[in-house]
């Protein structure tokens, strides 16, 4: 059984493979009479973090796909240790086809999927964000025509949606550098991990974003202060404030390049208005694109089951 727990668990196959199952049915998404790919399948949501795209893209894939959705908090499944973890597991997934966990540890995900009797797709943990950097692809290769080459520029904080493009860009080969005041670069552990999982990657790290975005294809911010993070805000605001993406920055970079951000944004403080709704932005492109790569990643994981 497939489990997307983060871009490790899956080759450059699987991810063209769920790349090419998302770009096909989004093309049928205007269709009136859609393919109910999924019809009388149910996908059940377990979320600890607030969401607006996670949740909403994968409930209405499940439904556009002919399934139906279930949303739970902790509170309503027990995650604070009202039950054993693997318990849990057993009983919903033995009522579900498919399961999303929103949490804040990834290794609690990583628990709950060795007991699961249906796949598990992590929708965001402390570490890492995979279902966004395969959104993330899917744009990119909707935009550039492919993905061959392009080079990835970073600018903020070495986060969870960092890494988890940095593997996806390390997967294809793809240049990847990050912008980080000193201290807030990708962590060692995680770079580890990543050379050990894919011994070809290569990712830049480098302090000056002037510098950085030069030679970038696209420029990609995301918060300066993640989920959890809330009380080391007004640190971090000072920290980052020359890490801003902004129009003298994105003036620094070829014409060619886009603007990308996963969103929600913090508009004045890691980017500013004219950059996310101005020309180079794919932003809401981008956050479209959600929907269908959740679409495709359910039908894919569904049928290697």
């Amino acid at each position: 059984m497939k489990h997307l727990i983060c871009l490790f668990d899956l080759t450059v196959g699987d991810i063209e493979e769920i790349l090419n199952v998302s770009t096909e049915l989004k093309s049928k998404l205007k269709q009136k009479n859609r393919p109910p790919l999924l019809q009388g399948c149910v996908l059940t949501q377990i979320f600890e973090k607030p969401s607006l795209r996670t949740r909403n893209s994968f409930e209405v894939a499940m439904i556009q796909l002919g399934g139906d959705g279930i949303f739970l908090t902790d509170k309503d499944v027990g995650l604070n240790g009202r039950e054993k973890l693997s318990d849990i597991a057993r009983v919903l997934s033995s009522y579900s086809d498919v399961i999303v966990m929103r949490t804040f540890s990834q290794e609690r995900i990583r628990e709950f999927s060795r007991h699961s009797k249906c796949p598990v797709i992590n929708g965001l943990s402390d570490d890492s964000h995979p279902c966004q950097a395969l959104t993330d692809l899917l744009t990119i290769r909707e935009v550039f025509g492919d993905l061959n080459g392009q080079r990835i520029v970073f600018i903020g904080d070495g986060n969870n949606v960092a890494r988890s493009l940095a593997a996806a860009a390390s997967l294809f080969r793809l240049s990847f550098t990050v912008a980080s005041p000193p201290g807030y670069e990708l962590d060692e552990e995680f770079l580890s991990d990543l050379k050990q999982h894919i011994p070809t990657a290569e990712v830049t790290h480098i302090t000056d974003p002037i510098e950085a975005v030069k030679q970038a294809d696209i420029v990609y911010t995301d918060v300066w202060a993640s989920m959890g993070q809330e009380s080391e805000a007004t640190q971090r605001k000072k920290v980052f404030a020359s890490y801003q993406v902004n129009t003298s920055l994105m003036a620094q970079a070829p014409v060619g390049c886009r603007f990308m951000h996963d969103l929600p944004a913090r508009r004045g403080m890691e980017v500013t208005d004219d950059v996310i709704d101005g020309a180079q932005s794919i932003v809401f492109q981008q956050a479209e694109n959600r929907l269908h790569l959740a679409k495709g990643l359910l039908v894919w994981l569904l049928e290697q089951s």
